[in-house]
């Protein structure tokens, strides 16, 4: 199969350009041992207990089902809550897990023992993994020939041009590489709607009425889902794997 030729939906699937977590978050959960031939389990507590410190849930007794325990010793547990509660166990420990998505899945990224610790994980991480990180130089080599001779063709004209389909070109005459920057990220749906009252189906088609090549429009568009700003495609550059490649 031609890889330009890939629905946006399949080219989501692996986008080589994401980087990092999204929606990173924290979590308190309680350790929990119950019944001697059962394994530790995890759970959360319940919100009507979420006020308590850590200290009035660590090494107390509880109540738990699937979905969440009940601190029951010196706490007033209301009757249905009881009722839906099949087992007892013993708070072993408090864990603060830092979860985060990537496309909209969730991982599971680590578990801390105090809020300030996860707190300065969840920072680490937000400060490290792509927040910051929008600007890519690939090579040219994830373009076809023809594609190429389309940029190289447009930025060699002198009187400035804007395409009008959130991305601009620029050429960087002296290291032979080509710049695009993009504009309104990131190209969802949800945020397109607010930008430009339009989901990105009508952008995409936009840009392919407009001449733009498929393969260009395949790669701007990974690249802009991602929240890239500015991309520069440099014979000299890396190859970015996972990214279709068509000449070396």
């Amino acid at each position: 199969m031609n890889p330009t030729r890939q629905a946006p939906a399949l080219l989501m699937a692996s986008n080589p350009f994401v980087r990092g977590y999204d929606n990173l978050r924290i979590e308190r959960l309680l350790l929990i041992t119950y019944e001697d031939d059962c394994p530790p389990c995890f759970r959360p507590v319940h919100d009507i207990q979420a006020h308590l410190p850590d200290d009035e849930l660590q090494l107390f007794p509880c109540l738990l089902n699937d979905d969440f325990a009940l601190i029951s010793e010196g706490q007033s547990i209301p009757n249905d809550l009881d009722e839906r509660c099949q087992s007892t166990g013993l708070v072993r420990q408090v864990i603060y897990a830092v979860i985060g998505e990537i496309l909209n899945e969730r991982h599971h990224l680590g578990d801390l023992y105090s809020l300030e610790e996860a707190q300065a994980t969840v920072n680490h991480l937000s400060f490290e993994t792509g927040h910051y990180s929008r600007a890519w130089e690939i090579s040219t080599a994830h373009l076809p020939e023809e594609t190429m001779l389309y940029l190289e063709e447009w930025v060699s004209n002198f009187a400035p041009r804007q395409t009008g389909l959130l991305f601009e070109l620029f050429t960087l005459p002296d290291y032979c590489g080509i710049g695009c920057k993009l504009i309104g990220t990131p190209w969802t749906d949800e945020n397109l709607l607010n930008i430009e009252g339009n989901r990105y189906s009508s952008l995409r088609q936009e840009q392919l009425d407009a001449g733009t090549p498929e393969a260009l429009v395949n790669v701007l568009y990974l690249a802009a889902l991602a929240d890239v700003r500015l991309l520069i495609f440099d014979p000299d550059a890396a190859v970015l794997d996972g990214l279709a490649v068509y000449n070396e």
